[in-house]
């Protein structure tokens, strides 16, 4: 885990000017529907989110060989966090439920694993202000028609009914010259930057998990994003 030194309050605020004209989306439009649960609330779901979760994070760039008992470990976190967030995308849903097409998952950083506090554990009061946006996973057909916003409204709105004004992500880093790397990979930059969110200078902490083809877990690096909400 890379222990930083300090990240400033005033350099988080340098680096995460509020753009309000971030597009808008919902998932009406395509058939689907969005609904948000919190706390014990996750825990029907957990099956359909972790077998999701590892059919997604196989793709680039996270190489992610999971297995169902790990996912729902990872999960539990969401579950114990009475302030969490899951936001579940759903196709014919039902008041019983419906077949999860997609999930985008948030919590207070202070409720996050310690790798993800590891930039601002030195600083309790900013520690405690953050709102962490963790993984969001979407199947294959659904993606490019904006459900990418519409996962972002929705954990921000929450964010702010929770209290919290500054929101961050971490985002994977992969060598360019890595060998599974696509020939045509999408660098999400430019959307990210569309939401507002931009990179905390010397923000970068490391978590672990197993590649495919890998029979070791390894530490990967994960960049830091922010924004004011």
């Amino acid at each position: 885990m890379n222990n930083l030194s300090s990240i400033s309050k005033a350099a988080f605020e340098m680096t995460t000017l509020r753009d309000s004209s971030a597009p808008q989306s919902s998932a009406s439009g395509f058939g689907l529907s969005l609904r948000c649960v919190s706390g014990e609330a996750i825990v029907p779901w957990l099956d359909q989110l972790a077998r999701l979760r590892i059919e997604v994070f196989r793709e680039w760039p996270y190489l992610y060989d999971g297995d169902l008992a790990y996912e729902r470990d990872y999960l539990q976190a969401y579950v114990s966090s009475e302030a969490s967030v899951m936001v579940l995308a759903l196709r014919d849903a039902c008041a019983e439920g419906g077949e999860l097409i997609g999930a985008s998952s948030g919590l207070p950083l202070i409720h996050a694993d310690k790798a993800f506090q590891a930039p601002f554990e030195d600083q309790p009061d900013l520690l405690n202000d953050i709102f962490y946006f963790g993984e969001s996973v979407l199947a294959a057909d659904y993606r490019g028609k904006g459900l990418g916003h519409a996962f972002f409204n929705e954990r921000e709105e929450h964010a702010c009914r929770q209290g919290f004004e500054r929101a961050v992500f971490c985002a994977v880093q992969r060598s360019v010259d890595h060998p599974r790397r696509p020939a045509h990979s999408r660098d999400l930059t430019s959307f990210w930057c569309g939401r507002g969110y931009l990179p905390i200078p010397n923000g970068v902490t490391s978590f672990s998990w197993l590649d495919i083809g890998e029979s070791m877990t390894s530490r990967k690096p994960m960049q830091f994003w922010a924004k004011c909400l």
